[in-house]
């Protein structure tokens, strides 16, 4: 398999059919739930090949910068691997093409919630920003269930410098490969209880989320709304997922 250079994202590169299928999403009403619920889903992102090509790269070790099993952190059951540079060449297109929609809105979200940092419209001046601050790892991953297993509720921040949103592609179809397994998002709003959503996902959806708050308009004006991230048990079968995650890690 061809991969891309771990500079790929600084250079020209061809056009491709994912490309085209991320620019031609519905981004007005992505936008529109992402503002009102901190998450959507991009339908048929990727195809049921591009999915089973994904997942059988579980199995090559030498595409992976390292190997956790959630049991042994604490962080739940399951496992996962971050890919090393040079990505796979879907995962670092997905990357490039789904932060070109996505900046604006992290921008617009930062600006509303009184926070400076703002975002390049290219990913790879954004990466640039991160590996100057030394975060130089690669975060994109991909993650393997089994019956039984689970993700506990968390953030994936990895350092300073932090895109606010992020995206997780299901490559197994529910109900076929395995049963349970729910996205889940939790969002704790201040002095209330916190409210859950179950993200429903096909094979091929994605789900992009924001990564640590989002600004929800109040009666007194915009405030900060702190969110969560999980997956529900697998009663059965096994689940692969692949995440993209715009910054780099210390």
């Amino acid at each position: 398999m061809v991969r891309n250079s771990p500079h790929a994202v600084a250079t020209p590169r061809k056009r491709t059919p994912c490309d085209s299928r991320v620019a031609t999403l519905d981004w007005t009403g992505i936008t529109a739930h992402l503002d009102g619920n901190g998450w959507a889903v991009l339908p048929g992102l990727l195809s049921a090949i591009e999915c089973h090509a994904l997942a059988d790269l579980y199995a090559h070790n030498g595409i992976f910068r390292s190997h956790i099993v959630m049991q042994r952190h604490g962080f739940g059951r399951g496992e996962y691997k971050y890919f090393s540079y040079p990505l796979p060449d879907l995962v670092g297109v997905l990357r490039t093409a789904l932060y070109l929609q996505l900046a604006p809105i992290a921008n617009r979200w930062n600006e509303a919630m009184g926070i400076d940092v703002r975002y390049s419209a290219g990913h790879a001046d954004f990466i640039k920003r991160c590996h100057t601050a030394g975060q130089t790892r690669p975060t994109p991953l991909l993650l393997q269930y089994g019956a039984g297993d689970y993700n506990c509720l968390h953030q994936d921040l990895y350092g300073e410098h932090v895109f606010p949103l992020q995206v997780a592609v299901l490559l197994s179809e529910p109900e076929r490969d395995f049963t349970g397994g729910e996205f889940v998002l939790t969002e704790q709003r201040p002095r209330m209880q916190s409210r859950a959503a179950v993200v429903p996902l096909r094979q091929g959806d994605a789900v992009v989320f924001a990564v640590h708050h989002r600004p929800v308009q109040g009666t007194r004006g915009t405030y900060r709304v702190n969110l969560r991230h999980g997956v529900s048990e697998i009663r059965s079968g096994r689940r692969h997922t692949v995440g993209i995650i715009f910054h780099d890690a210390k």
